[in-house]
């Protein structure tokens, strides 16, 4: 069944109608989701009428109708792709087996902390971004800062319907700690770090949906692999919407660079004091948000070696990216990955078991997946004619997790004194005065059409209405 049902209190396409224990058990936790929502939400959204795409089934014609909606009326559900006939298993110990239709005993509490873990990032990202549309440079931006704020509360409606689907009291009580948690809360943070860091301005923004909801896309696409079926047919779903924060993403860095390289042009000047005072980001300044943004989501893949990473595997709880599509037993017993080590002060590389580099192998492919995107961000500069490009620095660079964790490297992969470091600290993560200028940039743009300075227009409006479309109507 793929179409969604919004006659239900709680709009679904898994026939929740039809399990009243569950169905009565996730009517007591929306109440406590909509205060969460109120409480750590949008700034200020409440009375707006937001140009909103909402899934009514989720196949291709159903799954993105536009229209104005009230932000708090906005109705977040539950949506699963359409079970796969007689699916099977495709790697690790089980593989060729049935897929698995409930939780098998024994990996019950690894399946949970996987959950658990993908569904703390969502309603993180939501608290990272809340103050984000007092300062929304275009309307535009502002509606697309929304979709991604509905989708993500959506994301933790799916993983919440797998807690209490499947995992009775445990899963009813790990739903209730995912809105107790809350990101930067000295007391009760978010399980991962970088869903801690704050969102404090719109170049983050645009940066932290290119390169960590990128992050989102490789996790949701290993857990789209799995042997258990719902969560497999969960995130597939997710990844559909996941694509526009990616798009968001890349898109509003390409325009910031777009502006910027007109201004360059139009003063012919490449002096960071010369474009800050014309009110637009210099390039060597979006350099250091690349940096800082590309290393700490790379630290999101976990350690280098991981044993929870193969047991992951080996039990069929979580695949690696685009699993099905690899050349090889899909067992990986026997086999060996390349991770990067320090010895004598140099970086060397060491083979290590296939099955505990699977984190080494996921965040490999998210390089790969990341370097594309600033490609196109270089073509852009190229196409202005100016002698800049941008660069993702190198893997090691940064780094606060496993093998690599404290060693300072520079972007380059040098490896250097703590002495170099603090002395080039600034020249390749944002300082404070960075962060300072680009938040005196930001304004709120809200007229039809009007965009803040230090940003290009999109090429075209959302859905293809005209750039200068109402797209948020404010109460």
């Amino acid at each position: 069944m793929s179409t969604v049902d919004y006659s239900d209190k709680i709009p679904n396409n898994v026939n929740l109608s039809e399990d009243r224990t569950l169905q009565r058990a996730l009517e007591q936790w929306q109440p406590n989701y909509l205060k969460w929502w109120d409480d750590m939400g949008p700034d200020g959204s409440q009375n707006f009428d937001v140009y909103l795409r909402t899934a009514v089934s989720v196949d291709p014609q159903g799954w993105a109708q536009f229209g104005h909606v009230k932000m708090p009326d906005y109705r977040w559900g539950i949506f699963l792709n359409p079970a796969e006939q007689d699916r099977k298993i495709h790697f690790g110990d089980h593989k060729g087996e049935a897929a698995w239709q409930d939780v098998p005993g024994e990996y019950r509490a690894n399946l949970r902390r996987i959950i658990v873990t993908q569904g703390d990032t969502e309603p993180a990202s939501v608290e990272q971004q809340r103050h984000l549309g007092l300062t929304a440079p275009s309307q535009y931006d502002l509606r697309n800062l929304f979709q991604v704020n509905v989708e993500e509360g959506r994301h933790l409606w799916a993983m919440v319907y797998l807690l209490h689907k499947y995992f009775g009291k445990d899963g009813r009580e790990e739903g209730e700690a995912l809105l107790e948690r809350n990101s930067g809360n000295a007391d009760n943070p978010r399980i991962l770090e970088a869903f801690n860091e704050e969102t404090p301005d719109w170049l983050s923004f645009f940066m932290f949906t290119y390169f960590t909801d990128r992050d989102g896309k490789f996790q949701l696409c290993a857990l789209a692999e799995s042997s258990f079926d719902p969560l497999a047919r969960t995130t597939k779903f997710m990844l559909t919407e996941e694509a526009h924060h990616m798009f968001v993403g890349e898109s509003g860095v390409s325009r910031v660079i777009n502006r910027t390289c007109q201004v360059m042009n139009e003063l012919k000047t490449d002096d960071p004091a010369k474009l800050r005072a014309a009110g637009v980001i210099d390039l060597p300044t979006l350099q250091r948000y690349l940096n800082f943004h590309f290393s700490v989501t790379i630290d999101l893949f976990g350690a280098d070696e991981s044993s929870n990473a193969a047991t992951f595997y080996s039990t069929g709880l979580k695949g690696r990216y685009e699993e099905g599509k690899r050349m090889d037993d899909h067992i990986l017993k026997g086999q060996t990955y390349r991770v990067l080590n320090v010895q004598n002060g140099q970086l060397v590389e060491k083979e290590v078991p296939m099955l505990n580099a699977l984190n080494e192998v996921l965040r490999d492919d998210y390089i790969k997946d990341s370097v594309g995107g600033v490609e196109r961000w270089n073509k852009v500069i190229e196409k202005a004619g100016i002698p800049f490009r941008l660069t993702v620095p190198h893997k090691a660079f940064h780094r606060n997790i496993g093998l690599l964790k404290g060693v300072k490297v520079a972007p380059d992969g040098r490896v250097i004194s703590e002495s170099e470091w603090a002395a080039n600290r600034d020249n390749w993560l944002p300082s404070e005065s960075d962060r300072a200028f680009v938040a005196s940039l930001m304004g709120r743009v809200v007229d039809p059409g009007k965009f803040a300075n230090w940003i290009a227009p999109p090429v075209m409006g959302v859905n293809r209405q005209p750039v200068d479309f109402e797209y948020v109507r404010f109460g």
